[in-house]
């Protein structure tokens, strides 16, 4: 009971404090100018840790990823964005995993029974579908794989492909001098429409492969 309310205190209690200190206001190109410009790889790993910080806490991870694009090239960019999104995708799995698991299993038994239902199976591939269609939130998506039996490694591998696409798309849409911006922004619209066609094949396949699953059985 206590690691469950530990869990939900400290959750909302980091979210608000964002927030009202205007720390989520505060990542921006201004913070960028001052504190990750020019400083080589100290800039780079401060970029990171910041960044799965803000995203493992539930805020837009898409910022993030423009941000990388504003402050280093979209190659590196991206690379960064993407380890900073998979940083906070662990964090957020590995703390309701060690704080919230029994608590919440105990108070939502039918919830995350449908959860291990969809991912435990084929928890790579279903966990790149969620990533890849552009719905539902990443903050519950980590919460609720970390406190249901689905295996961390397969998780966070599906994540970190299913982030690149969207990591791709805003890295290159924040990078704004490799390429003219109607052009920049025809490339963006065009993989995100990609990521999101790779998600509905991949779904289809899956409710494809349950059908026949049932048939068999």
């Amino acid at each position: 009971m206590t690691r469950g309310l530990v869990l939900i205190v400290t959750l909302v209690a980091l979210g608000y404090a964002m927030k009202e200190t205007g720390l989520s206001d505060a990542v921006s190109t201004t913070w960028i100018d001052a504190q990750v410009k020019g400083r080589g790889i100290s800039g780079e790993a401060i970029f990171v840790a910041v960044g799965a910080v803000f995203t493992a806490a539930g805020l837009p991870r898409q910022l993030i990823c423009f941000l990388a694009g504003y402050a280093f090239d979209v190659t590196l960019g991206t690379a960064l964005a993407l380890l900073a999104s998979v940083g906070g995708c662990v964090l957020a799995f590995g703390y309701a995993r060690l704080l919230g698991r029994a608590i919440v299993q105990h108070r939502f038994p039918r919830r995350i029974a449908a959860i291990d239902r969809v991912l435990h199976g084929n928890t790579f591939s279903m966990t790149l579908l969620l990533r890849l269609l552009p719905v539902g939130s990443n903050l519950i998506t980590n919460l609720a794989a970390g406190v249901s039996s689905v295996r961390m490694m397969p998780f966070v591998a599906g994540s970190a492909l299913g982030y690149l696409p969207q990591t791709l798309v805003f890295a290159l849409a924040g990078s704004g001098v490799q390429l003219d911006a109607e052009l920049r922004i025809a490339v963006s619209a065009g993989l995100f429409i990609v990521s999101g066609a790779l998600g509905v094949i991949l779904y289809r396949r899956y409710r494809r492969a349950k059908r026949l699953d049932e048939v068999a059985g």
